[in-house]
């Protein structure tokens, strides 16, 4: 169980990096400076925001429902942080080995719709239930995809396990022969190792299925340019317009959270997940150096430090996309989900079958 609270350190230690590599990455773009005067170069910036929000006063408005109120951000947190039960870190380090352990991440996390509708509807505030009713049909709207990229993988990888999902994309997998037919050849590329086992490059329609995987994981976080849930030029703030204080910074980390949780998703299945990305062709044998054996040291060190590495590069993705992209109208939203990315999910899915079946 050591996993559960090294995931919760991971979160929250996330958010103070996050944050702050955010505001400058924003800045950079925008050409200006970000957050400079608190500590050396604003990194104390976070801390002061932080103490402010410890000492501000917990406010209930006087028409709220107190009670669905008060449980909304602890129900939404819950619910995400849930999802990290899963995930495996290293060969020897998970949470659960739970068989069906995609299947129990779809469905917890999907449960943070009830308490962003809780918030809204609890707050008695126009603007909190208009961005509680965007986000709702957002997300449910945005499963679709997602979970079609989803199975994607899991009928390639034939199994629901995360961390079987992981060994299969390594150089120690005895079931990846199949990229391009170069079994038949005679090719033995379970020895290349590297990128050439990750699911994206064994399956290249699933270089496709992670785009959209990524497209639909930045509407499940609400983050731009699928933020018209918090559209600020419009509804305030959205479901938490009412909120302070602490109640506040559970939401905020909530969101951030998300994007850990949804970025680490997407390594293990379609990334190699805590596999190097180096192969093993030719004399030096990269593979060999940057990735141990399982139950090793070594081989833990490696492949918490590559998962991290695939996971982080997904979230300054997701923030360059934000600091890029317009945010879209609802009728754009609800066109690109249900017209353009679940059409293809399901040609996607459909190939993976077909894929999987001859490539065997």
């Amino acid at each position: 169980m050591l996993a559960l609270p090294l995931f919760l350190a991971i979160a929250s230690g996330f958010v103070v990096v996050g944050v702050y590599t955010e505001r400058k990455v924003s800045a950079f773009m925008q050409d200006r400076l970000g957050p400079m005067e608190t500590g050396k170069w604003g990194l104390l910036q976070l801390f002061a925001d932080l103490l402010k929000l410890l000492q501000k006063e917990d406010i209930v408005p006087a028409a709220a429902d107190r009670k669905l109120f008060l449980m909304a951000p602890a129900v939404i947190f819950a619910s995400v942080f849930a999802g990290f039960a899963v995930l495996p870190l290293t060969p020897d380090l998970q949470g659960s080995e739970a068989a069906v352990g995609v299947f129990y991440l779809m469905a917890i996390v999907s449960f943070d719709v009830v308490g962003i509708l809780m918030a809204g509807w609890g707050s008695n505030n126009k603007y909190s239930l208009f961005g509680a009713m965007r986000s709702v049909a957002q997300i449910i709207s945005y499963e679709i995809p997602l979970g079609l990229t989803i199975l994607c993988a899991v009928m390639i990888c034939q199994t629901l396990n995360l961390q079987e999902i992981s060994f299969q994309q390594g150089i120690f997998s005895g079931d990846t022969n199949y990229l391009f037919g170069l079994k038949a050849l005679g090719i033995d590329v379970t020895n290349w190792g590297g990128i050439f086992t990750w699911n994206i490059v064994r399956n290249p329609f699933l270089l496709i299925a992670y785009v959209i995987f990524f497209i639909c994981t930045l509407a499940e976080s609400n983050r731009a340019p699928f933020d018209l849930p918090e559209g600020e030029s419009e509804i305030v703030a959205g479901f938490h317009t009412e909120y302070s204080g602490m109640r506040f910074a559970l939401l905020y980390l909530s969101e951030y959270a998300m994007m850990l949780l949804v970025s680490f998703l997407g390594a293990i299945l379609f990334l190699g997940s805590w596999n190097t990305p180096l192969p093993n062709i030719g004399p030096v044998r990269l593979a060999d150096w940057t990735s141990g054996e399982p139950g090793t040291i070594w081989g833990n060190v490696t492949a918490g430090f590559w998962l991290l590495s695939k996971v982080f590069l997904a979230v300054l993705l997701q923030m360059w996309v934000r600091w890029t992209f317009p945010r879209i109208r609802v009728d754009q939203m609800m066109f690109l989900c249900w017209k353009v990315l679940t059409p293809v999910g399901l040609l996607l899915l459909l190939i993976s079958g077909v894929w999987r079946l001859l490539m065997v």
